[in-house]
């Protein structure tokens, strides 16, 4: 039976949550956990020593949301009951909000498994209460510069909250060089997944965040990238190597908006039509290869898997395909790039920039990114929009890509539907995401009702 404070703080968590539905005041994905933190700060541990079997926790810059989504589903086509943080709050409010929603009577949890997302800054408040059997590192990528800092605080901050739990499983990126060297005065058992061969030579690689050894610092040399500073790399000082991956992928090729490569013995086809996505799937079964659970249906699983969430959406609006895709820093955006590339056909682009406190207020890092690759993309318009709609707009022009600028997204998204190319990409950052969703759906409907009409 949960203490009589823990039940009362999951009680009135419960409540505020469905206050906050029923007003409309956002989706409750975080303000839950603080009123039941504010009753009991123990509750994150409370709630998680209830999981039956284990707790596996994904960290990093990117893919966090796509591998905890692929985790998620592959337990549960295992038959497991799963809980995760499906609404991608992943601050501390956010993931004890994720807990409470999913129990029962008296905060009464019947759950196999917690797949959790945590952010990468504040996995030292969350890793101590939550005790992972297993924590996954994604990759480690400048990201939100202003809170964040460069890559050597991330690695920092992941470290040391690595540390706390020292019997959980480490999960790591072997090919990002930055994940890799997290192991250093770490007690965790490692595991490691990469891929061995170079995935495609028009692959844009980007700006790499590590090139010299965090050992002896030297140089590192690689004998080839995937992107960014994801490759096979090797120190000429010191003799600082990337690790042979217990899981690796290869044999990785793209077909007709399907991927398909080997891992573990099985032959894997998906729908990842980018190679940050085959990291996201590798990073997911060497999480449950690491924590000895199930993964027998993995492949059938991972044939039908959306990963899209809500990310990388496709709408029909005007009889024209709009694509819609979240890039929130250089490596991200290079890789939307790449998908731009991959489609022969033309196409407008918009690109909605913003600097609010989610996206980060310094936005810098855009001139982090190869631009020039878009010459090559076979598009007919490209316009850029947001607050920082000028900076991207220069950007642009300074690789000589000719840019216009909009302060109305909407109603450019409206015409380029009529009379572009009806093929149409968005790509925003974090804080015009969900609104752009938003508004596109709508758009969509409108188009429905007005052709039954």
């Amino acid at each position: 039976m949960m203490r009589l404070r823990s039940r009362f703080a999951v009680f009135c968590a419960k409540l505020a949550y469905r206050v906050i539905r029923r007003m409309d005041r956002g989706s409750g994905s975080a303000f839950p956990g603080y009123v039941a933190r504010r009753i009991d700060p123990e509750i994150l541990s409370v709630m998680a020593a209830r999981v039956r079997g284990k707790i596996i926790a994904v960290t990093g810059t990117n893919g966090k949301t796509t591998t905890n989504s692929i985790l998620y589903h592959a337990l549960k086509a295992q038959g497991c009951r799963v809980l995760y943080n499906k609404m991608g709050a992943n601050l501390l409010d956010g993931v004890i909000t994720a807990f409470v929603l999913a129990s029962g009577r008296g905060g009464r949890l019947d759950v196999d498994y917690a797949c959790i997302e945590t952010d990468e800054m504040a996995s030292t408040g969350i890793f101590p209460g939550l005790k992972p059997d297993c924590v996954i590192v994604t990759n480690i990528f400048r990201d939100q510069l202003d809170r964040t800092g460069e890559v050597d605080m991330i690695c920092d901050r992941i470290r040391r909250a690595i540390r706390e739990v020292p019997d959980a499983v480490l999960a790591v990126n072997g090919d990002d060089i930055c994940s890799w060297a997290l192991r250093a005065g770490c007690d965790n058992s490692v595991i490691t997944y990469g891929i061995s061969e170079k995935m495609g030579a028009d692959i844009p690689v980007g700006t790499a965040e590590m090139i010299f050894c965090p050992v002896c610092g030297k140089r590192l040399e690689y004998d080839f990238f995937h992107y960014g500073q994801l490759g096979v790399y090797h120190c000429p000082g010191c003799g600082l190597e990337r690790p042979q991956p217990d899981i690796s992928a290869a044999d990785v090729a793209w077909k007709k908006g399907r991927c398909s490569f080997l891992m573990d013995g099985m032959r894997i086809s998906c729908g990842a039509q980018a190679p940050y996505n085959v990291y996201n799937t590798l990073s997911a079964y060497a999480a449950l290869y690491a924590a000895d659970a199930p993964r027998e249906k993995f492949g059938e699983m991972i044939g039908g898997f959306d990963y899209g969430n809500q990310r990388e959406c496709v709408f029909t609006i005007n009889e024209a395909r709009v694509q819609l895709y979240l890039a929130k820093n250089p490596v991200g955006f290079q890789q939307k790039i790449f998908l731009l590339m991959k489609d022969p056909e033309p196409k407008d682009v918009v690109i909605q920039i913003n600097d609010t406190r989610l996206d980060g207020e310094d936005v810098s890092w855009l001139w982090d990114v190869d631009y020039h690759y878009l010459a090559g993309a076979n598009t007919a318009t490209i316009t850029a929009g947001g607050a920082r709609c000028d900076d991207m707009e220069l950007c642009l022009k300074y690789d000589g890509i000719p840019c216009d600028s909009t302060r109305d997204v909407r109603r450019t998204v409206e015409e380029l539907t009529m009379k572009g190319s009806k093929n149409l990409y968005i790509i925003t950052n974090y804080s015009g995401l969900y609104r752009t969703n938003r508004m596109l759906g709508e758009l969509q409907c409108a188009g429905r009702e007005g052709a039954v009409s």
